[in-house]
């Protein structure tokens, strides 16, 4: 990954002299007659840059981070990376000296502590500050999951959002979750009714009691009832659209998946749920192909004509505490301030995540294939619990050591070829020699998803579920973010 500097890059910000209230004064800890005496001592306070990243696709495509639709705004924060530079001598010897990845947020502030000259010691230390963003101890999925047992209470005044592509709810679990009720939920695939039928009740079972209401029907049709009874204007919008044709799992099964009618008018839906609704927040989640789609630049397309800022990137939840390795695209749009992806947490391993549910699982025994993926394990290795899966992988079974997070988990671990229930999809080998089945509530937990969700008694309904969602851990991260933003967009 590169960086690139713009012409005007070295401009000091300390030259500029405007007027600034004694309220100010006091908000930095400083008194006028302290930032008078800092001025008239003529100390160098460094130089605020801004700058662009930029990075090499896997298409051989370069794009430069953030991530913006249409002209890029020399004057909107959101619109650039920020760094802080200047120079300090050593040793008699004249050195620089840089701090970057500056939050956009942050930058108002640092301008205004540099027409006060506020001392460089004192504008890095609240940079470092700005950088450093303690942890919600509810975001921590390895060590908080029983902080997820009791179901929010949301009060009327809460933020408000529509879903589309909504399956059982895992999105709509996170939105909940950050203290936004979803009200309107789009769910019906019309070539799984009885399924997406029976995750329509689920989901209905879940989020009624916030108001939500599902709609059965697909996404293209709903936009021909202009969308009567939706809200307007409402504060996020959200979409997964269907991915079947640009998932790896799928185009490595069934040769390359080319995009279809569906994929597209289902595109042409979002963009006119996003012109009519207007919403203050969207955001979107898909598996990384998508975003070489024309169904994705139709969406974009929508974004830029309707004025809102987007950035967009392929993150692997695993690195945001989700017991699971899971990439997948993620973009947020949103008008007069941007929102960001909340910081990266500590990774974690899917046996800490479900160790206690371990003991509640019911006995099992490996397959040939399995047994010999524990012997090549401990070929190499110390003894260690392993999950494995009992399908897919032709030659061999897939496993995962405890201490990693588990692989990406997938509807049709849960369901044969026919939509039929899998007894069994995946087991746990303990050194000790017990071998326990993995349930649904341990899928789910690997999921990240609370424990007041309810499931089905269908495995294939609750494996469905479970494996068409977006994770609602990173789901309530992503919205919390979003909230924060929203929030300092309104002050």
């Amino acid at each position: 990954m590169g960086i690139l500097l713009p012409p005007f890059w070295s401009r000091k910000y300390s030259q500029i002299r405007t007027p600034v209230s004694i309220l100010t004064l006091h908000s930095l800890g400083l008194s006028p007659q302290s930032a008078m005496v800092k001025a008239s001592q003529g100390e160098s306070v460094g130089c605020l840059y801004q700058y662009l990243e930029t990075k090499k696709l896997l298409d051989g495509e370069i794009v430069f981070y953030p991530r913006v639709i249409g002209e890029r705004d020399p004057n909107n924060a959101f619109h650039w990376r920020w760094g802080f530079n200047w120079k300090e001598k050593i040793n008699g010897v004249w050195k620089g000296r840089s701090i970057g990845s500056i939050p956009p947020g942050a930058v108002p502030m640092i301008r205004t502590m540099q027409q006060l000259l506020v001392n460089r010691e004192d504008i890095t230390a609240f940079i470092k500050k700005a950088k450093t963003k303690k942890p919600s101890p509810k975001l921590d999925v390895c060590k908080n999951f029983d902080n997820t047992k009791l179901k929010p209470v949301l009060p009327d005044d809460t933020p408000i959002a529509v879903v589309l592509f909504a399956g059982g709810g895992g999105i709509e679990a996170g939105m909940v979750q950050a203290g936004i009720r979803p009200v309107i939920a789009v769910e019906f695939d019309p070539t799984k009714p009885d399924l997406s039928r029976a995750i329509a009740k689920t989901h209905h079972h879940n989020f009624s009691e916030y108001g939500c209401k599902v709609i059965q029907q697909t996404v293209q049709e709903v936009p021909q009832s202009r969308f009567l009874g939706f809200p307007h204007r409402p504060d996020y919008l959200h979409a997964s659209p269907v991915c079947a044709n640009f998932s790896q799992a799928h185009t490595a099964k069934a040769g390359k998946g080319e995009e279809t009618a569906d994929d597209l008018t289902a595109a042409i839906a979002v963009a006119e749920a996003i012109r009519q609704l207007q919403p203050r927040v969207f955001t979107l989640e898909n598996v990384p192909r998508y975003q070489n789609s024309q169904s994705f630049s139709i969406i974009l397309s929508a974004l830029e004509l309707e004025g809102y800022s987007v950035d967009y990137s392929v993150v692997n939840m695993a690195d945001f505490g989700l017991p699971q390795a899971r990439r997948r695209l993620v973009l947020t749009a949103s008008k007069g301030f941007q929102v960001v992806l909340p910081t990266e947490s500590k990774s974690c391993g899917w046996y800490s995540a479900i160790a206690h549910l371990i003991p509640t699982m019911t006995d099992s025994h490996l397959l040939p294939k399995q047994q010999q993926a524990v012997e090549r394990f401990l070929a190499a290795n110390e003894p260690a619990p392993l999950l494995i899966e009992r399908v897919g992988g032709r030659s061999q079974s897939k496993y995962k050591p405890g201490h990693l997070p588990c692989n990406t988990i997938l509807r049709s671990h849960f369901t044969d070829h026919k939509g039929c229930n899998r007894s069994k999809f995946a087991d746990i080998w303990l050194p000790d020699g017990t071998v326990k089945s993995l349930s649904i509530q341990g899928a789910a937990r690997l999921q990240g998803f609370p424990d007041w969700y309810e499931f089905p008694k269908e495995t294939a309904t609750a494996g469905s579920i479970i494996g068409y969602s977006v994770p609602p851990s990173f789901a309530s991260q992503l919205f919390m973010s979003a909230q924060s933003y929203s929030y300092a967009g309104n002050s």
